[in-house]
């Protein structure tokens, strides 16, 4: 059995102001070190509640474990070249197959093509069509991870420019339909076998249209 972290760090970071205030010094007398975290929760690794698209939508504490823990299955895409649309056909020869309400983790081993500090881990990224968020959607999963910036438009916001929403299509297609959406997945070429227990258990935050969450897969376990 194996366990692969596949978290991005929660620190400073030129998209997401971070705030990590400590009190209490141990080694000078103090009973207990404290640390206060503010931070976004839709930054770094993070799982997406339909609330942060859909009017009226369930917030985060509504999501099931069941949508975000369990069978995934890996579509290697560390062949499609960067700044390019993935299509349906991209997806349905990377796809392993597998049974309706699994979690699909979309790996284009991003994060080791570009560092996600930098401006060109965003503004280079690939990104899917439509047509490819619907085919997704067509094969009735869980959750659906990427470990790239999936919709096109998330490059012009760092100029904070806007574009329609159905131009957000995995957001529009995914959170739309009831899929739960996994965001920001790294170290994915680490991952050796097409099947794995995959989890991205979100914090548990009433009210909250997003979390942040530990993402990991364990590969060796019959599942």
């Amino acid at each position: 059995m194996k366990i692969i972290d596949l978290s991005m760090p929660i620190g400073q970071h030129f998209r997401w102001p971070v705030e990590l205030a400590i009190k209490g010094d141990v080694a000078q007398g103090d009973q207990f070190r404290v640390s206060r975290l503010s931070a976004t929760c839709h930054g770094f690794s993070h799982v997406d509640a339909a609330a942060h698209f859909v009017a009226g939508a369930p917030t985060i504490e509504a999501t099931p474990l069941s949508a975000v823990v369990g069978p995934c299955r890996v579509l290697d895409l560390s062949d499609r070249p960067a700044d390019a649309a993935i299509e349906p056909d991209h997806l349905a020869a990377a796809d392993p197959g597998g049974a309706e309400g699994e979690i699909l983790l979309l790996a284009a081993h991003w994060s080791d093509r570009r560092d996600y500090n930098d401006r060109s881990f965003w503004t280079q990224a690939p990104w899917l069509s439509r047509a490819a968020a619907e085919w997704l959607a067509a094969r009735k999963p869980s959750a659906v991870a990427f470990d790239f910036p999936q919709d096109y438009p998330i490059r012009l916001l760092l100029d904070g420019k806007e574009v329609p929403k159905t131009e957000h299509v995995t957001h529009d297609v995914m959170l739309s339909n009831g899929v739960t959406l996994i965001e920001y997945v790294v170290n994915t070429s680490r991952l050796t076998a097409p099947r794995n227990l995959f989890s991205a258990a979100p914090l548990l935050i009433p009210n909250a249209d997003g979390a942040p969450a530990r993402f990991y897969a364990i590969e060796g376990l019959t599942i």
